[in-house]
């Protein structure tokens, strides 16, 4: 897709909250690999919950688990976490750090007893709130480039067009490479000689530059799940629900080069990323017990459909060494700007729907062993758009080419000792990219453990979660292989409380 809202091209970062998505293809990736929600229950348990119930997690995973509540409760969790990415640039190490006090779950339950022993004997429903996607994180990274700098992208990038396509609605207004045209980066070969070929681009700038960049980004994927479940025959459960999707974004991005010879001391490229949206979509699910110590569960949740709304702008502003451009004294360059206008675009995204499948085993009145099994289909991300001259064809192909089916695994238990539970689990979530990029393996790994105190008026839940990983970032690309590459170290570590109070 060519619009104006084109920005720098990067790896999206997908560990362990992902961040830094830079065009159409990678932010599909990062709004479809959510986590899963839950209490602090579920959560220090690796996220289990397939086959499990008696839990507000289930409004959101397996809406049949509610039709083992026997009471009513009201629940809240807040949560605290801290991500550190470590950055490794031309053999220089940056570590960043930063943290974010939330409240990532919430739950209200309703449950009514039918006063019978066998068919259908209750029904719940519950309303829950949990955050399945958290966007607050940061890097930075810095070293000496003896290979190219950024102007070479903008430079490539222009080459074959003649200028006015730097004009108004022109192919390439209001982008990056627009700046650093308004800034004098770069220039038409027939300033050069008149008789050059117009389309074929130059630099007055030389030497080895020095970059640095800061990426933040904030921002978080919320649902409001409204479920019902009904317990048939103490042996069946069923449930279905609705979910209502929140989606925020926000990416600030600081990307500077400095230079030690003439005529240019430094550039710096800001650029400012906001996307917001809504979204809709629904599950069913069921839970059979063949018997007393065994459980087992599927659940389906269809696609989401979001509407979304980005807004991009940036800014360059370049320090010059009082450079005579052309030579004649017209233009002297010391204090250089630009910006572009805030550009709006819409669509539509549709994230792929989950199959789950899931068993415990429970060893009687000690605790429960649980594993579940998650397929989600990456590739069939797709976008689309009602508004004429938008074609996504090619981001769409692109999703398909790059992205595959994946297998996401998750094991846990819980000890008890009359009012006191200790539970621990182990998620993994395979690379969804069919090969790897830049050499890099995007599995995401977490172990988890918790505790938790049960009374029939009051309940609380603590777990504490270590998820890792590795990736990469590009500032830019330039058709050689010495294209700029970040890689990354990501963890991070994620508390929460739920205290519960049943009524």
């Amino acid at each position: 897709m060519k619009i104006k809202s084109t920005w720098l091209v990067g790896i999206v970062m997908l560990l362990p909250g992902i961040l830094g998505a830079q065009s159409f293809t990678e932010t599909a990736l990062m709004f479809s690999r959510i986590k899963p929600g839950g209490s602090a229950r579920i959560q220090g348990m690796g996220g289990v919950q397939t086959s499990l119930g008696g839990d507000y997690s289930s409004a959101f995973s397996n809406p049949a688990g509610l039709g083992m509540f026997n009471r009513s409760e009201f629940s809240i969790s807040p949560g605290f976490n801290s991500a550190s990415i470590q950055s490794d640039y031309l053999n220089n190490l940056t570590a960043t750090t930063k943290t974010n006090l939330h409240i990532p779950g919430f739950g209200l339950v309703f449950q009514n007893s039918q006063n019978r022993s066998k068919g259908f004997l209750s029904g719940t429903f519950a309303v829950s709130y949990n955050r399945i996607n958290n966007f607050n994180q940061s890097f930075d990274y810095q070293g000496t480039n003896p290979d190219n700098s950024i102007i070479d992208y903008f430079i490539e990038e222009a080459t074959g067009y003649p200028p006015n396509q730097f004009n108004q609605n022109g192919d390439l207004d209001g982008t990056v490479t627009w700046l650093g045209y308004n800034n004098y980066l770069l220039g038409e070969a027939t300033i050069l000689d008149p008789t050059n070929d117009p389309t074929v681009y130059f630099t007055d700038v030389s030497g080895i530059p020095f970059q640095k960049e800061s990426v933040k980004t904030n921002g978080s994927q919320n649902q409001w799940s409204f479920s019902y479940g009904a317990n048939l025959f103490d042996k069946v459960f069923i449930g279905a629900g609705v979910g209502f999707t929140s989606l925020r974004y926000e990416s600030q991005k600081n990307y500077r080069e400095e230079f030690t010879g003439e005529p240019l001391e430094n550039l710096v490229l800001e650029e400012n990323l906001r996307i917001n949206g809504s979204g809709l979509n629904a599950s069913l699910g069921v839970i059979f017990r063949p018997l007393e110590s065994v459980q087992v569960g599927i659940s389906y949740s269809t696609p989401t459909i979001y509407k979304l709304t980005d807004s991009y702008n940036a800014n360059m502003n370049t320090v010059w060494n009082g450079f005579d451009y052309y030579g004649d004294g017209s233009i002297i360059l010391n204090n250089e700007g630009e910006e572009t206008d805030d550009i709006i675009s819409e669509y539509d995204l549709k994230t792929p729907g989950r199959l789950n499948l899931g068993g415990s085993f429970f060893i009687q009145k000690f605790g429960f062993i649980s594993a579940d099994v998650e397929m989600v289909n990456y590739s069939g991300t797709k976008y689309s758009s009602g508004i004429s001259g938008i074609d996504f064809s090619n981001d769409n192909d692109d999703i398909k080419s790059l992205y595959q089916s994946t297998f996401n695994y998750r094991l846990g238990g819980e000890f008890r000792y009359e009012n006191f539970r200790a539970r621990a689990g182990f998620s993994y979530m395979p690379d969804p990219f069919q090969s790897e990029q830049n050499g890099i393996n995007r599995d995401i790994t977490s172990i988890s453990g918790g505790l938790g105190y049960r009374n029939k008026k009051f309940y609380v839940d603590a777990a504490l979660v270590f998820t890792q990983g590795n990736n990469s970032y590009r500032p830019y690309r330039v058709n050689t292989p010495e294209s700029p590459l970040v890689t990354l170290k990501n963890s991070s570590t994620f508390s929460m409380i739920t205290i519960g109070f049943p009524f």
